[in-house]
């Protein structure tokens, strides 16, 4: 590789020092795109994450008002010229983007753009992304791209380091979720323990009370202030507690998206396949995202912790206009008829309760050696 001449080292830097300052994945795409398009001094510039379903999972542009970004309509898919460098990696420089085979037409909305120069943005063979720019504001050789071959090769640099800061920042926020979980799960024990104390507590008060009615009124009567006093303090700590692991991402996220998060984070947190789909599920009443996010919550911990499962698999299904909500596993299974008897219930009766407290119904599928199905389906709000 040749080295870039002063100018093009003096914007790299630059670049490459705005990029480190950001940790948040979307700050630093913005970076990189204004970053890409100052340095090769282009109209418009856009970097495209993908998702598994042929869109993007986030995509973000300069040069682009919000008031056109708005009137031009949902994210691009996969196709064309961007479909090229996901699929092959391979770096794009066209003098006129329409007229490359590839090209499929703009929305209505879309500014009109000529030259374009586009590179993916890998770590080894994890193609990250698609960083591409249109239009160099300097006047173009007749016939000729504006991007030159230099730009390109300064546009390859950027996307090698870009690759650098995005991978960081998403370490950085998936350790953040790490966190965030480690801590609701230190709360709950801290909840479950500080909770049975003050009931085993106040049950020995009661016992105390019951015995002293009869012979010692006076001292019946403290020990039932005192029974008072404990419920009361338990309460409080409750109420303390659902404030403090109530899921607030449902509030800015809703449903869907905050339920892809955790599983993600959940699939590498563990050494099974965790997946999530999601059919055509939008925004429900809050009471029911709450409902069915605690107990796909439950139904995870279970399937993680006590089935050996290989796979485990969350979908959520449109079913009219309530959802229906199933994680299925492919572990050792489990007689429920045999875990009522035991006394031991994974879960299933908090399940049950939470279904039923918004008009939902649940239903356990399952037996030894092929696995389990928790489906819990809600009506419409």
């Amino acid at each position: 590789m040749t080295t870039p001449p002063r100018s093009g080292l003096t914007a790299i830097s630059t670049a490459l020092l705005a990029m480190s300052r950001h940790l948040e994945v979307r700050d630093v795409l913005k970076t990189i795109v204004a970053s890409a398009r100052d340095l090769l001094d282009a109209e418009y510039a856009a970097l495209g994450v993908p998702d598994d379903h042929g869109g993007f999972a986030q995509f973000v542009v300069d040069g682009v008002s919000d008031d056109q970004w708005k009137a031009i309509g949902p994210l691009p898919r996969q196709h064309g010229i961007l479909a090229s460098m996901l699929k092959d990696a391979t770096p794009q420089r066209l003098a006129d983007v329409r007229r490359d085979p590839r090209f499929g037409g703009w929305p209505a909305a879309h500014p009109d753009m000529s030259d374009f120069i586009g590179v993916p943005v890998a770590d080894g063979d994890e193609i990250l992304g698609a960083l591409f720019l249109a239009d160099k504001r300097c006047p173009k050789p007749e016939g000729g791209c504006g991007f030159t071959a230099e730009d390109e090769e300064l546009l390859g640099v950027l996307a090698q380091h870009a690759a650098i800061a995005l991978t960081n920042a998403r370490l950085y926020e998936r350790s953040r979720e790490l966190t965030i979980a480690g801590e609701r799960s230190r709360l709950a024990h801290e909840l479950h323990d500080a909770v049975a104390q003050k009931l085993f507590s106040l049950r020995l008060t009661a016992q105390a009370a019951t015995a002293l009615v009869d012979r010692d009124p006076a001292r019946a009567k403290g020990a039932l202030h005192e029974v008072a006093r404990l419920a009361a303090e338990a309460a409080d700590e409750l109420r303390a507690a659902v404030v403090e692991l109530r899921p607030a991402a449902l509030d800015e996220d809703g449903l869907v998206a905050t339920l892809r998060t955790q599983v993600k984070v959940l699939d590498r947190a563990h050494s099974a396949r965790v997946g999530f789909t999601n059919h055509g599920v939008r925004a429900l009443p809050a009471a029911q995202e709450e409902a069915l996010l605690r107990v796909a919550q439950e139904a995870l911990h279970n399937a993680l912790r006590h089935s050996g499962a290989r796979t485990v698999d969350v979908t959520l299904a449109r079913s009219g206009p309530g959802a229906t909500l199933r994680v299925t596993d492919d572990g050792c299974g489990f007689d429920p008829g045999a875990v009522r008897r035991a006394g031991r219930h994974l879960g299933l009766v908090s399940m049950r309760d939470r279904a039923g407290g918004v008009g939902g119904t649940l239903t356990v599928t399952s037996e030894p050696g092929t696995g389990t199905t928790i489906e819990m389906e809600v009506p419409g709000g």
